[in-house]
């Protein structure tokens, strides 16, 4: 490429000219290449270690002028090709133009604004990318596509200095962290290390410290493991590739590629060798830990934060923290963990000001609510910046109503439904039904006597202690949230209050608030409406805490239904999994019908990610960290339980209902109340202390059976003595209860006993264990869905276990790329549907499958190789939808493999003949009746193919195809020269077979026509049809031409005395003649037809012409070298391991357009 012209002062230190006249010098760098001895090894091992940029630029043009000793720089060049074209525009352009200068300063001149004009010429289109990245790192990205021949569509995140341990040797060099690979290149003395992988082939990743590996990276996966060291930065280089394995681990379960964020601010400068990928994903990083901190929706985007103190009037004094401004949000967390957390939705700010700096309290920010709460931050460094941007952030804010708890949290009874208009006798949802104003405990429970007991007296104990700490504290979503509410929620909250501090503390509310009447629109359009998701409702519904009286009728069946109905119309994606009616029925009992809602939808898109797709991968994940926790806290009892086999059959069911389906419900609450305040890290803990406290008794166990009934019976006897709502039985107990049941465990003591064991459980060192096993558990899936798809295909096709699970990886490898090269995710998306059988689920389009034809067929035809893979595509495709699965790529690959001499003369006949249907449209009436007199349907599937004959006929245009094919087949072939004499005496043969059957067809017409007169033919008939020998020459011409054109582009080229010793076999033995002098019946074995120039273009196909099946298998059968090659079996081996073992990866595109004829 054109550079900028740089003054170089010594121009042959390190280069070696190859090229020079008069005005430019062509060099090359000592060490790229062939030859440069020591010299050259050293320049090269000091490019690649010090990043050199002539590494990236081995070729270079120099401008000399004269006898002066300063020389130029004005192009540089990754390949010769490349340097050679700038060299021969120079020649062509310049040279001429400079003789006529006579001074050398006018010279140089010259020729650096013509470089320059050149520049930015060039840089016009480019000028937006210029600014985003620096000059630095576009550099390397070329570089890194120029090794690892990756697209332009690869983009380059971040590169490193590091040492590749190979063996107990390690490799200097660079670490390249591109979106979907990540690969390293060394070159040290003469020896050169390449690695390229892919991200999803990754199973594990992880940082560790070892004597041998000191703080290095392992890199693991399927069939290997990497280790990385010596970096300058090891946490951030690790940090950096868990996002990008995170963003593969999503690749694979969503089936959507990586795309940049657009709505990150701009930076105010452009940072040296930092990517404008890089910092879009660690603005993702932080947005993810703002958003998990506060719980937050996914569509909020952090500004930016600050480290200030914020005035708490609860404790009187000023707290240290950080504070966050997003879109719509002002939040602040304390440095001290748990002293003080604060969010404030903009939609209720009223007023904010700069207050009065003082030396106590300098640089303050007053900020004021809606519902008169005052809130003071001071010791900000950039105060006038901050406020105006919470001031731009106001002014988008849409002025909406702040969102009220329901009346029921107070006691009071709720205002009674008014009369139903018509409009609303017809809707699903309306404000008029009982559950869109109160949950149904408070329904149900209206009328029952309660006493004035110690229970009671307990609950009013907890409202007063509330109502204290919202006097106190505030309440509603700008509450502060301290240690003090922790505690409130450790010892149970109030069931008046439960619905909406489980609102509260999830961030349902947000949600809710900001999107009115969104609930009551989606059920409108979600009911009525049948798919998979509403089936497993209406199956599940009635199996939803059937125990309790609230679902012993229409009225909680009806509002449960509506709930999980409008869900699955929200996420199809997730749709309706099993346990989401237990949870979501809980949430009935204390919320609204919307409010149950909007915590589902918190459930399971924030605080449960992934936990109720189809593959509950979320769950496996969790299940996987709590064997982890197991083993670090109980190590003793965890490899016990893993030779019985208990951990993951209990996990799974606790994680996934919240242990709502295996404890008392009165019980089970409590735990709801803490894991809504504290997160997943309180079900782990409940977890671990539930083993703990059964720790001897399940050491005693010597089966899996003994182990799970003394876990059940004890979680049976969990109870809660405080609760004031009226028992329910539960069914768990019912089916698990013994003789002697265990002494009963005080729920209270558990959560408090399980706070004191393990209460040190973080929640970031959890997110870092659900990393590590992320990336086992989607890994175990995958490997589970090829056994799957590998079992399912062994009774389809003839290839082996290993080949159908190589064959697959190759499939899903061109399916998975599509995602993230030359396709938008939702196209690939659309490719993907998890709810067909695995081996249904990846499909892949014309243009992959002709890549995989190429490299993996056996039938190789030269340039005529995309035009069968796409034919072969067409007769796979059997919907017509345009894409091929796995099943039937694999039934394509069988027959051309595995399948007799029949059946592969069967496919390679078929895929000659009309797309539509096998009796042609185009035939006459006659070939028409006799042809469907005789039709057999074909079968394309080789595994199925029936033992009957297949009598479709091929027309004359079908045949010049299926002969340019077959001349085509064996140019690597060892006995060529007999195929090609074996193909020209089979088409000769088959000519005269049509010429044949031609004349008995017209004979038989015109006896028709004699006995019953039909109306005239559409097309005249030539002249002398009567006569084979005159009648045939015109249309024999055709496809003589064909033949011959065929032959002799695919023929090799005569070399001397190995071909003169040939005999028969040989080409210069072959009779060649003319057809325009040759009747069909002259005809010979040995003859290849030759046509007469130049009358194919004009001429017209003959459509009476036709040969079927048999008469081609008959025919061939005559040729001993066809059969030979037709009855080989083929070796798919070989070239699987090619077409793994290519390093470079080819850009795929998204379609592939091929003219065919027929």
């Amino acid at each position: 490429m054109w550079i900028t012209p740089e003054e170089v002062l010594i121009a042959n230190a390190l280069w070696v000219s190859e090229r020079a006249n008069p005005f430019f010098i062509l060099q090359r760098r000592k060490g790229h290449g062939k030859g440069g001895g020591i010299t050259g090894l050293l320049v090269g091992t000091m490019d690649v270690v010090l990043d050199s940029s002539a590494r990236a630029a081995p070729y270079r043009i120099l401008l000399q002028t004269g006898d002066s000793q300063v020389y130029w720089s004005i192009a540089c060049g990754g390949s010769r090709m490349e340097i050679t074209t700038h060299w021969e525009w120079l020649e062509a352009n310049l040279l001429q133009t400079l003789s006529i200068f006579e001074n050398d300063e006018d010279i140089s001149t010259f020729v650096k604004g013509k470089i320059s004009g050149i520049i930015a010429e060039e840089n016009k289109s480019k000028q937006a990318q210029e600014e985003e990245d620096s000059g630095k790192f576009r550099e390397a990205e070329l570089k890194m596509r120029k090794l690892f021949g990756m697209p332009e569509e690869e983009k380059l995140v971040n590169y490193y200095s590091c040492s590749f341990w190979k063996g107990r040797v390690p490799r200097q060099g660079w670490l390249y962290l591109t979106v979907n690979h990540i690969c390293f290149y060394s070159f040290l003395l003469g020896k050169e290390v390449t690695l390229i992988s892919q991200w999803t082939d990754v199973t594990r990743l992880e940082k560790n410290a070892t004597l041998l590996f000191p703080e290095s990276v392992r890199v693991c996966t399927r069939d290997t493991e990497h280790f990385f060291s010596m970096f300058l930065n090891i946490n951030d280089t690790f940090k950096l590739m868990e996002q990008l394995a995170t963003i593969a681990m999503r690749q694979i379960l969503d089936n959507e590629g990586f795309a940049a964020d657009l709505s990150l601010p701009k930076p105010r400068k452009t940072l040296k060798n930092v990517s404008a990928l890089k910092r879009d994903l660690d603005a993702r990083a932080k947005n993810e830990r703002y958003r998990t901190l506060f719980r937050l929706t996914q569509e909020e985007r952090l500004d930016g934060h600050t480290d200030c103190t914020l005035w708490a009037p609860f404790a009187k004094m000023h707290v240290t923290g950080q504070l966050f401004i997003s879109n719509n949000y002002i939040c602040f967390a304390s440095r001290e963990e748990d002293l003080c957390n604060l969010i404030i939705p903009l939609r209720e700010v009223s007023v904010v000001e700069k207050a009065d700096s003082s030396s106590v309290l300098p640089c303050p920010v007053s900020i004021s609510t809606k519902n008169k709460m005052n809130f003071l931050f001071a010791n900000l460094k950039d105060r006038d910046f901050l406020v105006q941007r919470i001031s731009d952030f106001l002014q988008r804010t849409p002025d909406r109503i702040s969102w009220t708890p329901q009346q029921s949290c107070s006691g009071l009874p709720s205002s009674s439904p008014g009369p139903a208009g018509s409009s609303q006798a017809q809707r699903h949802y309306h404000p008029g039904l009982p559950t869109a104003s109160q949950g149904l405990l408070h329904i149900y429970q209206r009328d029952d006597p309660e006493g004035q007991g110690p229970k009671a007296a307990k609950e009013k104990m907890k409202e007063e202690s509330w109502k204290i700490h919202f006097f106190e504290f505030g309440r509603g979503v700008c509450m502060y949230r301290t240690s003090k509410t922790r505690e409130l929620v450790l010892n149970g909250l109030p069931e008046c209050l439960r619905g909406e501090l489980w609102l509260l503390f999830s961030g349902a509310q947000n949600e809710m608030a900001t999107q009115p009447g969104y609930y009551g629109d989606l059920v409108e359009q979600a009911m009525g409406r049948c798919s998979l998701a509403t089936e497993e409702i209406e199956r599940d519904l009635h199996r939803s805490m059937p125990e309790h009286r609230a679902f012993q009728n229409e009225m909680g069946i009806a509002a449960l239904r509506r709930v999980l109905t409008a869900y699955a119309h929200r996420n199809p994606g997730i749709g309706y999994c099993q346990a989401m009616n237990i949870v979501a029925s809980v949430l009935l009992l204390y919320c609204t019908e919307e409010e149950a809602f909007w915590l589902l939808v918190a459930l399971c898109e924030r605080m449960l990610p992934d936990y109720y797709n189809t593959r509950v991968v979320g769950a496996l994940v969790d299940q996987g960290v709590f064997e982890e926790l197991t083993r670090a806290c109980l190590p003793l009892l965890y490899e016990h339980m893993q030779e019985l086999g208990v951990i993951s059959s209990i996990s799974l069911s606790w994680f996934l209902t919240l242990f709502l389906s295996v404890m008392p419900f009165d019980s089970a609450v409590l735990l709801v109340d803490c894991f809504f305040f504290e997160g997943i890290k309180v079900i782990f803990q409940v977890a671990l202390a539930v083993l703990h406290d059964n720790m001897d008794a399940l050491l005693a166990c010597n089966d899996e059976g003994e182990a799970m009934t003394i876990l059940g019976r004890y979680l049976d006897n969990v109870v809660n003595k405080q609760t004031v709502s009226s028992p329910i039985p539960h069914l768990h107990a019912l089916l698990t209860s013994g003789d002697e049941p265990p002494p009963e465990i005080d729920v209270f003591d558990l959560i408090k006993s399980s706070y004191e064991k393990f209460g040190s459980l973080r929640s970031d060192v959890i997110e870092q264990m659900r990393f590590k096993q992320r990336l086992k558990v989607i890994q175990s899936l995958e490997d589970t869905a090829k056994r799957s798809v590998v079992r399912a295909m062994m009774t389809e096709s003839a290839f082996s276990i290993d080949e159908l699970e190589e064959l697959y990886c190759l499939f899903k490898a061109k399916h998975v790329m599509s995602c993230y090269w030359g396709l938008g995710g939702s196209a690939a998306a659309d490719r993907h549907d998890p709810s067909l059988p695995y081996l249904e689920q990846y499909r892949i389009d014309l243009g992959q499958f002709c890549q995989l034809f190429g490299a993996l067929a056996p039938w190789r035809c030269g340039v005529h190789t995309p035009i069968l893979a796409a034919r072969l595509f067409r007769l796979l495709d059997r919907n017509k939808d345009g894409l091929v699965n796995f099943k039937e790529f694999v039934t394509g690959l069988s027959g051309m493999y595995h399948g007799d001499m029949t059946e592969k003369l069967k496919l390679l006949y078929k895929l000659h003949l009309s797309p539509g249907e096998p009796d042609n449209s185009t035939h006459n009436s006659a070939v028409a009746a006799r042809s469907t007199k005789c039709h057999v349907a074909f079968n394309v599937i080789m595994s199925v193919v029936s033992i009957h004959v297949c009598v479709c006929v091929c027309v004359q245009e079908h045949f010049i195809e299926l002969c340019k094919t077959l001349y085509n087949m064996f140019s690597e072939e060892g006995r060529e020269q007999e195929l090609y004499h074996s193909i020209a005496t089979v088409a000769s043969l088959l000519l005269r077979i049509g010429e044949v059957a031609k004349k008995f067809t017209n004979h038989t017409t015109k006896n028709a026509k004699t006995l019953a007169p039909s109306p005239p033919p559409a097309a005249a008939r030539p002249e002398g049809e009567e006569s084979c020998g005159e009648g045939s020459s015109g249309q024999s011409q055709d496809v003589c031409k064909a033949l011959a054109d065929a032959q002799l582009d695919s023929l090799p080229p005569l070399q001397g005395s190995d071909e003169d010793g040939r005999d028969d076999t040989s080409v210069s033995s072959y009779s060649m003649v003319s057809t325009g002098s040759l009747q069909c019946d002259d005809i010979t074995d040995d003859t290849v037809l030759i046509g007469c120039g130049g009358q194919r273009r004009g001429s017209v196909v003959d459509s009476d012409w036709s040969i079927t099946f048999e008469q081609m298998l008959a025919s061939v059968l005559t040729e001993p070298p066809l059969v030979d090659y037709f009855e080989k079996k083929g070796d798919i081996q070989t070239k699987m391991a090619a077409c793994k073992a290519q390093r470079n990866v080819e850009r795929q595109t998204s379609s592939l357009t091929i003219c065919l004829t027929g």
